[in-house]
């Protein structure tokens, strides 16, 4: 069956971030969890951590690693279901993206007259699923497909590698399955929640979920949770193999009371930087006038668009440096200085945009979101920018001192990705 695409038109003015602190009071006695994932084996590395999802995270440049070392299983509570993935990560390889591999295992006892689905679903959650119990939804999809695996519908995938492997685990009943994730799709981000929120936080998430029911999506039918297992999977993207040369920005300011400007000049060497790596800008300073350059202010802003409202953008400072290179006047100033931002440095920012997380691993601040031509930014459901500025801080001179500093300021677009993973 054809995936297809759900209008994502909120019912709501605006979503904030005090609402949701407001929901989460009202509701704290309605929170529930749901049974643990258990992998089926571990694995160790001496430069690196595994996550509890086997994911493998390099510290020195917060890359990710998709050596498949672990099955994941989710079992229904009724314990009729099994929802078997090899991995979790599914690259998107901008003409591609890796297809979903997996298997269900269907005790078919006491099925009575109802079908066993399998779905897979891209949605943007903009509060906590655990609230749609006091009749609060804040779930939309942007994306779903269903396929019925159980009586046999005529789905079957062509067997692969994987499946021959999570089919072993599950047995004579297992049923395999495999989705195709458009390419048109957004990749993962979540939303860091505050320090006292709880249930899962807001974002954009790829969820496989199998359950029993007579129809794949009749909204009158209701789906008891011990009838369904689901599991979170992350569409992610890497750093394109070849890298183009890096921005530059200039501007000349005169001030107030001097016929001659300063002239500041600020470049990148590339176009995309690793998470986790420094980040070398060259400045290039020429001052004409008698006043002198105090420091340098170096910052990065994350810009947060969330394309299914008409105006949700946010802004938030990722990171703040200040360099004590003084300038004096008529003197010219050439210096690379280096700067890194990284998430640990902004775990308190409710709000800011990560990459997708499974459970309560460590992650990153969210990559660069990369449009392509023709593609749809509605169902990117959020766009992640960043934007470097580098500052002068000019003194005033003569009596008034301080009191008449003026900035000089220019603006470089940031590219954030993971590199790809060797091998």
């Amino acid at each position: 069956m054809e995936g297809k695409a759900i209008s994502v038109n909120i019912d709501v003015k605006r979503f904030t971030w005090e609402r949701q602190r407001h929901l989460n009071q009202r509701s704290t006695s309605h929170q529930s969890k749901g049974p643990s994932i258990k992998p089926c084996a571990s694995d160790s590395h001496p430069h690196s951590l595994i996550t509890p999802d086997g994911l493998r995270i390099t510290r020195k440049r917060e890359q990710i690693d998709l050596t498949v070392n672990r099955v994941y299983k989710k079992t229904s509570g009724n314990g009729q279901l099994t929802l078997y993935l090899g991995k979790r990560d599914y690259v998107d390889h901008i003409d591609s993206v890796d297809t979903v591999e997996g298997v269900v295992k269907i005790d078919p006892a006491d099925l009575e007259d109802r079908k066993v689905w399998i779905q897979l679903a891209c949605a943007f959650r903009y509060g906590r699923e655990d609230l749609d119990v006091i009749g609060l939804s804040f779930r939309k999809d942007i994306w779903i497909q269903h396929i019925q695996l159980y009586p046999d519908a005529g789905h079957k995938p062509t067997l692969t590698e994987m499946h021959n492997t999570l089919l072993k685990k599950a047995g004579e009943q297992g049923h395999p399955f495999t989705f195709n994730i458009p390419t048109n799709l957004p990749c993962s981000v979540t939303l860091q929640p505050g320090p006292d929120d709880s249930g899962k936080a807001c974002g954009v998430d790829f969820e496989v979920k199998a359950y029993v029911a007579k129809s794949a999506d009749d909204p009158d039918e209701k789906i008891d949770k011990k009838d369904t297992c689901r599991l979170i999977i992350r569409k992610i993207q890497f750093a394109p193999d070849n890298t183009g040369s890096g921005q530059k920005a200039e501007i000349c300011k005169s001030f107030m009371m001097s016929d001659k400007p300063v002239h500041l000049e600020a470049s990148l060497t590339k176009d995309i930087y690793y998470h986790g790596d420094p980040i070398p800008i060259s400045i290039k300073v020429k001052n004409e006038t008698n006043k002198v350059v105090k420091k340098i202010k170096i910052t990065v802003d994350q810009t947060t668009d969330v394309v299914l409202y008409s105006a949700d953008k946010y802004t938030k400072n990722v990171l703040s440096e200040e360099f004590g290179e003084t300038i004096e006047g008529s003197a010219n100033f050439e210096k690379s200085l280096a700067i890194t931002p990284l998430l640990s440095d902004n775990k308190e920012k409710r709000g800011l945009a990560l990459d997708g997380r499974l459970k309560d691993e460590d992650t990153n601040l969210a990559s660069t979101t990369i449009i392509r031509a023709g593609m749809d930014k509605e169902v990117l459901g959020i766009l992640v920018s960043y934007k470097i500025k580098v500052n002068l801080m000019v003194s005033g001179g003569g009596l008034l001192g301080g009191l008449t500093a003026s900035d000089v300021t220019v603006e470089l677009p940031l590219t954030l990705m993971h590199p790809k993973p060797k091998g």
